[in-house]
């Protein structure tokens, strides 16, 4: 029986990736695409959802490269940094990074709402670092975001940037003095909710353990992997 949630987390990815390609059950699909929103321009990326993964390269002798290093590995293991890099000269890496996926309605929650861009969240970014922030990237939300203040500043926020018009990416901010409080849940479950009323597919894309457990509790699931790759032009581990 077709899973819904992972047929939609691949069109999704199909389309990021900027060329013809598709998820195969138990195959690495590769592509060039130069243009390719799978990874940083220049960069090759890889997707994994359920049992099937596509691959991008910024050129042909790029991905030629992929193409004979990933015969090399199983599946599971062509979003795995580590393994990447003992078959494959690799300058830099990003991620990799968890892929959840909902349909479910999130556990109500009440939030405040703000303006993109709010003094209120900048304050809050600037707080976390730039690092947190960037992660989150509330600077980048297309929705309102979804506040919770404690002692009058905003303690936790979140919302959601429209990928590809069909997928609702979520960020998630919270103080550091304020985690660990269920307020990165309440905020999450916010923007999720709102994506779901809009029609999107929620997407949670995480580094980190902390941020895949807030998404598992809101109802996430996780379908797959991002990893993105620059490659050098040695040997592997060269």
């Amino acid at each position: 029986m077709t899973d819904p949630l992972i047929t939609g987390a691949r069109e999704l990815w199909t389309e990021l990736a900027g060329a013809p390609v598709r998820f195969t059950a138990g195959r690495v699909n590769v592509a060039v695409s130069p243009d390719s929103l799978l990874c940083p321009p220049g960069w090759a990326g890889l997707v994994t959802i359920g049992d099937a993964a596509v691959a991008t390269a910024p050129d042909e002798t790029s991905a030629a490269r992929l193409v004979a290093s990933l015969a090399a590995l199983p599946l599971a293991s062509v979003t795995d940094a580590a393994a990447i890099t003992r078959v494959l000269d690799v300058a830099d890496v990003l991620g990799p990074a968890a892929l959840a996926y909902t349909a479910a309605e999130p556990p109500p929650s009440t939030v405040e709402e703000l303006a993109p861009g709010d003094a209120a969240v900048v304050a809050l970014e600037d707080l976390a670092g730039d690092d947190e922030a960037g992660e989150a990237s509330l600077d980048e939300v297309t929705s309102p975001v979804f506040a919770i203040r404690r002692d009058g500043a905003v303690a936790a926020a979140s919302g959601y940037r429209v990928w590809a018009g069909r997928a609702a990416h979520i960020g998630v901010l919270t103080a550091p003095e304020w985690r660990g409080k269920g307020l990165a849940k309440a905020v999450g479950a916010a923007s999720t909710a709102h994506a779901l009323a809009a029609g999107l597919l929620p997407q949670w894309r995480a580094r980190i353990t902390p941020s895949r457990r807030v998404a598992l509790a809101i109802g996430f699931r996780e379908l797959g992997t991002q990893l993105s790759v620059r490659l050098g032009s040695g040997a592997p581990g060269a």
